[in-house]
């Protein structure tokens, strides 16, 4: 019998994607690439914004057609979406089997095998939901690098955000658990862990008693000298001195900051829920930027914002501006009726929010290209990811994340993928660089 496993959003949902494909796989289930040979065809959902509730909904009717033209016998939708829309959507969606909400991916092979006790849908309480054993197989989609979930759910009161409602108050996995998934991954060959959660700067202040994030840094870097360890989706409230001094002076951290502002306006930032100021993020990352060397900043602005003035947005225009992101990703206010933002007055036109978006990102090209430059003539280590042709290959240094930011082109005729590179830029781009192995 084989599966197909389609996996939308964030890294988190890879994550729980690659652990129910362990669970069906350890049930005795094949996978396939192609939904055509499928007797099964499993989509995990996101529905943060309405792009990717766009997005999940498109994806379920193209692949609803495999039940008819195709081998598939039973179609299921987990995660976000399901949860997000609870028993609505399965008369809305009438193409799916089943769905499974984001505190039943443990139940991933009884919903596919049909023995769960539920007519349509399984949706228990995500704060009732625990982590997953050690035991419990996960396959992976890369070879050479891999996200390691440290905690789930949040409990900050964004007024723009659902998350908190789909994965419920944060709970942050015991470090003895991180810490040994961490050890098998790399006793498996990875060579970057990508630390994710809702907000991995808050891990540990829920736990009793509290476990600092910066322990937790310091025990996964003692397990290698040879990997890299990354750190995603922080908060400008909960990184701390202790964090950023671990990642100055432990050479396996990347010294990368991925901390989404979301605005910089006071005003804006108030109606949002976020308990900090502009003054503050400035002091924040000066204090990065002078006590990390080549520290790397990715951050995340939201414009449209209900209430959002000129110029509030040329407050932000001109923060982006002095700050100088090295990455930055800007997204247009996503409304929705279950948002505590909906009921806000001065909703934004989406054609002025969409032009403030253009003018967001052609600012931040210039300053990518201007960052970029200066890298030219340097020397980084490279992670080798893959080749697209010949005698050239695709890679990342330690200040590109993978999926959202640029890559690295590599020369060379014959290179190892999963394996570090010295690698000498020669060429830079708005969010790519070029170079040859030395």
């Amino acid at each position: 019998m084989k599966l197909h496993l389609v996996s939308l959003g964030c890294a988190k949902n890879l994550v729980d994607s690659e652990l129910m494909l362990g669970r069906l796989m350890k049930a005795g289930w094949a996978n396939t690439r192609n939904p055509g040979q499928a007797d099964i065809i499993i989509i995990n959902s996101c529905s943060f914004i309405e792009s990717a509730i766009n997005e999940s909904i498109d994806t379920i009717l193209a692949l609803a057609k495999y039940k008819h033209d195709g081998l598939c016998r039973r179609l299921i939708v987990a995660g976000c979406l399901p949860e997000r829309f609870r028993e609505k959507i399965v008369t809305a969606i009438p193409e799916v089997d089943f769905f499974l909400g984001t505190g039943a991916f443990d139940k991933i092979v009884e919903a596919v095998d049909g023995s769960l006790n539920a007519v349509k849908c399984f949706l228990p309480d995500p704060n009732l939901t625990g982590f997953q054993q050690q035991e419990v197989s996960r396959i992976r989609s890369s070879s050479h690098m891999a996200y390691l979930k440290i905690a789930e759910g949040c409990s900050r009161h964004c007024t723009y955000c659902i998350i908190p409602k789909l994965r419920g108050k944060q709970k942050s996995r015991p470090l003895e658990d991180i810490v040994a998934e961490a050890r098998y991954l790399i006793s498996s060959g990875v060579k970057e862990l990508v630390l994710v959660a809702q907000d991995t700067t808050s891990y540990g202040m829920d736990l009793c008693p509290p476990v600092p994030l910066n322990r937790l840094l310091e025990s996964i870097s003692e397990l290698s000298e040879k990997i890299w360890i990354r750190l995603l989706y922080g908060h400008p409230e909960s990184i701390e001195d202790p964090v950023i001094k671990t990642i100055s002076n432990l050479p396996n951290i990347c010294s990368y900051f991925d901390i989404p502002i979301q605005h910089s306006s006071d005003g804006v930032l108030k109606k949002m829920g976020r308990n900090y100021t502009s003054a503050s993020l400035r002091r924040l990352f000066d204090k990065i930027r002078s006590s990390v060397s080549y520290a790397a900043l990715r951050t995340t602005a939201i414009v449209g914002f209900p209430g959002e003035t000129d110029k509030d947005f040329e407050e932000l225009l001109s923060f982006a501006k002095d700050i100088c992101f090295d990455h930055l990703g800007v997204f247009i206010y996503s409304d929705f009726k279950d948002l505590s933002s909906h009921k806000l007055p001065d909703h934004i036109p989406k054609r002025v929010a969409k032009d403030r978006q253009d003018r967001l990102m052609s600012c931040q090209l210039k300053i990518s290209l201007d960052n970029n430059q200066k890298h030219i003539g340097k020397i980084y280590d490279v992670l080798v990811e893959n080749t697209t042709e010949e005698n050239l290959f695709n890679g990342r240094t330690c200040f590109q994340a993978p999926d959202v930011d640029g890559i690295t082109y590599i020369h060379s005729e014959q290179l190892e993928i999963g394996s570090f590179v010295g690698v000498r830029v020669a060429d830079a781009f708005e969010y790519d660089l070029k170079g040859e192995v030395v």
